[in-house]
């Protein structure tokens, strides 16, 4: 006699199961007519959004597509290119015109490594479109030299063994000189806010403080 408490050992059929009938893979027609209508509402949607989106446009507002030809003004000279509408002024600078000072390292905007001057405001050229930069004074760390002497930017920087790999080191000359053209004489604190964009993996912010200090008295206030 089985024990009461013992679980029942469930029985198995010996025979064959008949195989489990496939899905049809079949659509019936009515079923094809809903899902052809959906998709037409969805591009009819998509389409009046972007109708929607160009009627709000400026009338004087240009769009562009395929590639466009342009002027740049780079470090007082005007330079043509041929770009994309989504090249980056970095991308224009170091792929076409080959003025490589401005590094790109993480291209999202977070180092400052590829900062350079619009204007003479420090701009990150990884985020600005070159088509944004047309008719704008670009100035990049190259710009700088004057008849073949460094700005006393870059000077306070040698002088004061103010890099380790380098790589950084043109942002950072770049957004000090921003500095100094509108506070010739910056505190330490006021150097530390304008730099703070800039990232260096070497740690050498110490002697970026004080190049930039050192120019300030040296330098102040360029033209």
């Amino acid at each position: 006699m089985q024990d009461q408490n013992e679980s029942p050992v469930p029985i198995h059929d010996t025979a064959e199961s008949p195989p489990a009938e496939e899905p049809s893979s079949k659509i019936s027609r009515r079923h094809f007519l809903k899902l052809s209508g959906g998709g037409a509402v969805g591009t009819v949607i998509l389409t009046a959004g972007v109708h929607a989106k160009a009627a709000a446009l400026p009338p004087d507002a240009e769009v562009f597509s395929g590639s466009v030809s342009l002027q740049l003004k780079v470090n007082g000279q005007r330079r043509s290119v041929t770009v994309e509408p989504r090249t980056t002024l970095l991308s224009a600078l170091r792929n076409q015109l080959e003025v490589t000072g401005c590094k790109e390292v993480c291209n999202r905007g977070e180092c400052g490594a590829c900062t350079v001057l619009v204007n003479g405001k420090p701009v990150l050229a990884c985020m600005m479109l070159a088509l944004d930069a047309a008719g704008q004074e670009i100035v990049t760390v190259e710009g700088l030299v004057q008849n073949g002497k460094l700005d006393p930017v870059q000077q306070a920087f040698v002088d004061h063994d103010a890099l380790m790999c380098g790589f950084c080191t043109p942002g950072f000359v770049m957004s000090v000189r921003a500095l100094l053209d509108r506070n010739p004489n910056p505190t330490e604190a006021e150097v530390r806010q304008a730099v703070a964009g800039n990232l260096c993996r070497c740690g050498t912010y110490p002697r970026v403080f004080e190049a930039a200090l050192a120019a300030a008295q040296t330098a102040g206030k360029r033209g």
